[in-house]
């Protein structure tokens, strides 16, 4: 491990901590759902450093297949995973928090859905890598793919303003001002740069242990 990236690691972990202490600590019960709703300062997080995973994903896709530059595609490769975790998070966290406010674990609204889509997706990107032996070859695909696979983002974040959906509105990146309360938007931001922290932690580790698989090989 490098000193950067024991930094880093250091660093989201004290983010996390400070999620923690915002999420159960600072931020009030919500009147409605009560403590259940506190998932969110999981849930919502998961998702959004999701959409960024797989947002740097494209950009380094279009990079690689612009320049054939490796550092792209292992950027891409290693984002690729992290975003796959996190949206896995994200579908997991959903599923506790919608059994007790919906009354079942799993519906196929059209929030759910496109969630779902994108997750297979990526994993389909990523077992492409695994499936194709050349590595350049592989990168070439698995670029393509990736640039394709970022449509559904925007599907995935819109899809509770384009179709009826038993999902809530988006908490933030939504048109106007947020509905929440100050203390609650507190907390929210301070987890979501905890796991953008924790994102970048990841993604370091799993570049360099890419990079070195390639040296080996090579």
């Amino acid at each position: 491990m490098t000193s950067r990236e024991r930094v880093l690691g250091w660093v989201a972990g004290l983010g996390l901590t400070a999620g923690f202490v915002m999420a159960f600590g600072v931020a009030p019960r919500e009147a409605t759902q009560g403590n259940v709703q506190r998932i969110m300062y999981l849930h919502v997080p998961a998702i959004l450093v999701a959409y960024l995973a797989f947002g740097v994903v494209l950009v380094a896709s279009v990079i690689y297949l612009w320049g054939r530059a490796a550092g792209a595609d292992r950027l891409a490769h290693a984002s690729a995973e992290v975003g796959v975790v996190f949206t896995s998070i994200n579908i997991a966290t959903g599923a506790i928090w919608g059994k007790p406010t919906w009354g079942t674990w799993w519906t196929w609204d059209a929030r759910l859905t496109s969630v779902s889509i994108m997750f297979v997706i990526y994993l389909a990107y990523l077992l492409l890598r695994a499936m194709i032996e050349d590595r350049e070859r592989a990168a070439r695909f698995a670029a393509v793919l990736g640039i394709v696979a970022a449509l559904d983002i925007p599907l995935v974040h819109f899809s509770v303003y384009w179709w009826r959906t038993l999902h809530q509105p988006a908490t933030l990146l939504r048109p106007g001002s947020t509905p929440m309360d100050p203390p609650f938007v507190l907390a929210l931001i301070v987890n979501l740069v905890a796991f953008v922290l924790l994102y970048g932690y990841f993604v370091a580790k799993r570049v360099r242990l890419l990079r070195q698989e390639q040296e080996v090989l090579a």
